[in-house]
């Protein structure tokens, strides 16, 4: 029979005030179901009401050895009642299913923070696995935390007992008791994760009664185990305010597939999707794989080369093409991006950045494609390059990428990274008649008697024609040889190079783009902190922070990489100290300084995990405090000055 929920006095209540964000990372074995797990609190969470944001963190293999430290997958979940930018720094809760989830994460947990372990996993051979000499749970390692420690595999097997399933499908839900724990402790309807579990489990619906029966015990056990008495209460964290309207649960893949299928039907066009699966770039094709019914047609190619050029062959026939990778297959696709950048043929290409340089960290997130990005090409090879911050930026920035490449007839490259793409966070559907439709013309006039078809003739844009094959009348070749100015021939004479390459750099830099605006601040003062990418949560945390503090400082972050808008020299110049955080060595910072002859100062931080708060807001105040001379680096301590390092 069940028992009262130990209620807080209200000394307690003043003392343990709800606060307004909470962490909670759940931590255990590859085949644990830690990302199911977080996804599917993130659904209740949402469901609640809560702004939240959230991040994946897992190993490159598909099943590392089971108990050992590299095989340890975690999911962060940062919720709350006001706004949220970030995944949140250190956890406040960490769930830890074996030894090596624990020793992997519980540094990362905030000191006097909750640490519920599941105790089952404690035996000799896991924590000889995760390098433990003695049980922490019992050795008092763990005591500026609080422990609650819970045997979960025997609490999860006599929950599931009835259902005659044999010891290894039994131990697989101990996830779903794990969430039902954590359901209960953040006071979250159980019913709609119910429902999720019948209809995953439709064929096999004895598996669906156990899950239900494992998520249920473990929400019973909150209520009844009196965990008041060890200082845990349920806690009820209140909605975030938010704007009326339809909202969903979306992570950058699925924002991205669903803008560049919105774009596509604002510009008039079916789509062909050509792609290669990669790590963590495969989420968009199986995404857009959904959407035949939009006109979207994928293909999975044999090779990242056949990829693109399937994309390219689909633009150059009438249709918007569009390809996507990370950084090692961005590389191989490199020749066929100048291919595209001479035929002016608009395509799409999306980058999911992870770690590198070659295979590196195939399911760690980072910013080191920006050089590649800009300048990343055989020759003089201008391309627009756009980031978007968030994963539900990625909406609007994908329709953006369409947009240039369509009306400027060119190749346009979109930057995430694996942070990005896995994260989720809640989005507003947006009513799509608010947005400009930009349909597409192609060229079908017939010159005049006498006259021949010019297919590199320019508009006010010095954007050439685009004119699908078997146009009557409209015959033209077209390649990768240097073409000569309106005629499209083959022309290698000097003028003619020199006339071209100056033609696709201006028509480049003449794209219209947005001016540059500031995120938090004003124009003009101390300091600015200047992002691109994933890290505009971190820094917009950072900034709100110190401006609180009466610290000047603002925050401007970049969407149009390349071009840059045109008055953002200006702005930056308005600054008294520009710093840049990164997660790379220091490439918009480069590029910063060569457009604009500014001192723009890094912060680079390249360990696959992305920027805290506490790192950027920690490298303001030292700026600030005048140790902003030199480089700095995310743990702020003073870098060497490249005189120093390269005498």
């Amino acid at each position: 029979m069940a028992t009262a929920v130990r209620q807080l006095t209200p000394e307690e209540a003043s003392a343990h005030p709800v606060p307004e964000t909470i962490v909670v990372r759940f931590a255990g074995d590859s085949g644990d179901g830690m990302q199911l797990t977080g996804g599917q609190f993130t659904l209740s969470t949402a469901l609640a009401g809560n702004d939240l944001a959230t991040f994946p963190d897992f190993p490159a293999e598909i099943r590392a050895p089971q108990g050992t430290l590299f095989g340890v997958s975690a999911f962060q979940i940062n919720f709350g009642s006001t706004e949220i930018d970030t995944a949140g720094d250190a956890p406040d809760v960490l769930i830890a299913m074996n030894p090596a989830a624990l020793k992997v994460n519980v540094e990362q947990l905030k000191p006097g923070g909750l640490i519920i372990a599941d105790e089952g996993e404690f035996g000799e051979r896991n924590l000889a696995k995760a390098k433990y000499d003695a049980d922490p749970l019992e050795d008092g390692s763990l005591a500026k935390w609080h422990l609650l420690k819970l045997d979960i595999s025997q609490l999860t097997l006599d929950a599931v007992k009835p259902f005659g399933l044999g010891n290894k499908e039994a131990l697989r839900c101990k996830n779903m008791w794990t969430l039902g724990l954590a359901l209960w402790m953040f006071d979250r309807d159980r019913q709609p994760l119910v429902d999720w579990l019948k209809a995953k489990f439709a064929k096999a619906p004895e598996l669906a009664e156990a899950n239900i029966a494992a998520l249920n015990a473990g929400h019973a056990y909150g209520e009844t185990a009196e965990l008041g008495a060890m200082g845990i209460s349920q806690r009820h964290v209140s909605a975030a305010p938010s704007e009326p309207g339809l909202y969903r649960t979306v992570t950058g893949a699925e924002a991205i597939s669903l803008g560049l299928v919105a774009g596509a039907q604002l510009a008039g066009l079916p789509m062909f999707f050509g792609g290669y699966p990669i790590t963590p770039a495969s989420a968009i094709l199986h995404q857009l794989a959904r959407f035949k019914e939009y006109g979207v047609t994928t293909f999975q190619a044999e090779d990242e080369i056949a990829a693109i050029a399937s994309a390219l062959g689909a633009s150059y026939a009438g249709s918007l093409g569009v390809t996507s990778s990370s950084g090692p297959g961005i590389a191989l696709k490199g020749e066929a991006m100048g291919l595209a950048i001479m035929t002016e043929l608009p395509l799409v290409i999306v980058n999911s950045q992870r770690g590198g340089p070659s295979t590196g960290l195939p399911t760690k997130t980072e910013q080191s494609d920006l050089y590649q990005a800009v300048y990343g090409r055989n020759g003089d090879s201008p391309m627009p390059v756009l980031a978007a911050r968030s994963a539900a930026d990625c909406f609007d920035v994908a329709i953006e990428a369409v947009r240039i490449a369509t009306q400027y007839m060119t190749p346009v490259m979109l930057l995430t990274d694996g942070y990005i793409a896995n994260a989720a966070e809640p989005w507003k559907v947006p009513d799509m008649s608010t947005y400009e439709p930009f349909p597409v013309e192609f060229h079908t006039a017939v010159p005049a008697e006498g006259e021949k078809f010019q297919p590199y003739a320019r508009d006010e844009n010095l954007k050439r024609p685009w004119v699908k094959p078997g146009t009557p009348g409209l015959l033209h070749r077209i390649g990768g040889i240097e073409k000569a100015q309106g005629s499209g021939n083959i022309d290698y004479s000097p003028a003619n190079h020199q006339a071209m390459t100056d033609i696709r750099r201006d028509k480049v830099l003449g794209i219209a783009i947005p001016d540059q605006k500031v995120e938090y601040g004003q124009e003009g003062g101390k300091l600015v902190v200047v992002g691109w990418g994933s890290t505009y949560g971190p820094i917009a945390q950072a900034v709100r922070r110190a401006r609180a503090k009466g610290l000047d400082v603002s925050h401007v972050h970049i969407r149009h990489i390349w071009p840059l808008p045109k008055n953002l020299g200006i702005l930056l110049k308005s600054y008294e100290h520009i710093l840049v955080p990164e997660m790379n060595t220091g490439q918009l910072k480069t590029v910063l300084r060569d457009q604009f002859l500014v001192d723009a100062v890094p912060l680079n931080k390249v360990s696959g995990q992305p920027f805290t708060i506490a790192e950027i807001e920690a490298a303001i105040t030292r700026h600030l405090a005048g140790a902003g001379a030199e480089e700095i680096g995310p743990d702020n301590t003073q870098l060497p000055s490249p005189e120093a390092v390269n005498p």
